[in-house]
């Protein structure tokens, strides 16, 4: 049976999942549609443009998948470079500590530069999260795609409580958890923009920061 998570790993993955609920809803209302994890949803969106020859507005969809593929490469990478087992804690402290320096950035780019850079910026951002983190209690993960993350927590919730499985139940409540959280994580990105405008995404840089501290302070610790 799987250990339970401690109040501490709940944290560094409430970081991450605020983080991840952040970044497409920051996108989204900052940069007129566009996702920066959710490439699905930009290659639907770039279908409907090309079907409808809108051919100024691919570009905007474009980058960011292209960005994400990059930030992937990137980080696919780093994972060689940092493979051994005990350097697992120090790679982690690593992509997270980019990512918050990469939005920082984002956060004081001047407004009249081209949208599409900021965009770009937090697609690799994005990929480095998705391919560095991808595991919770030993289970499978993704701080940006709740669709996997809703279909595990239905079938954990009915094995639970039809099929009477202890395991599945806790599991259930787990992934409620990380749908919650994502949520949340776009809840604040929607009430505080109006307020706080492009510097919105520090809250993100924020998320990602308490992970950070989390793991810096447990050195044995790895996501």
């Amino acid at each position: 049976m799987k250990k339970p998570m401690s109040l501490l790993d709940r944290l560094l993955f409430a970081g991450l999942i605020f983080a991840g609920g952040g970044f497409d809803a920051y996108t989204y209302i900052v940069h007129n549609g566009v996702f920066a994890g959710m490439q699905t949803g930009n290659l639907i969106i770039l279908g409907i443009d090309m079907g409808q020859m809108k051919w100024w507005a691919i570009f905007d969809h474009l980058i960011p998948i292209f960005a994400f593929m990059i930030g992937i490469i990137i980080t696919r990478n780093l994972q060689h470079r940092f493979k051994e087992e005990d350097s697992i804690n120090k790679r982690q402290r690593f992509v997270i500590g980019i990512e918050t320096i990469l939005l920082i950035v984002v956060a004081f780019i001047p407004q009249n530069w081209p949208a599409q850079l900021s965009t770009g910026i937090i697609s690799m951002v994005a990929a480095a999260q998705l391919q560095e983190f991808r595991q919770i209690n030993g289970g499978p993960f993704t701080s940006f795609m709740m669709t996997g993350n809703l279909r595990t927590m239905a079938e954990s919730f009915y094995d639970g409580i039809v099929k009477g499985n202890i395991i599945a139940m806790a599991k259930g409540w787990r992934m409620l958890g990380v749908v919650l959280a994502f949520l949340f994580g776009a809840i604040s990105m929607g009430a505080m923009v109006p307020i706080m405008g492009t510097k919105t995404i520090l809250l993100a840089a924020f998320f990602l920061l308490c992970s950070l501290i989390g793991l810096q302070l447990n050195p044995e610790k790895r996501l």
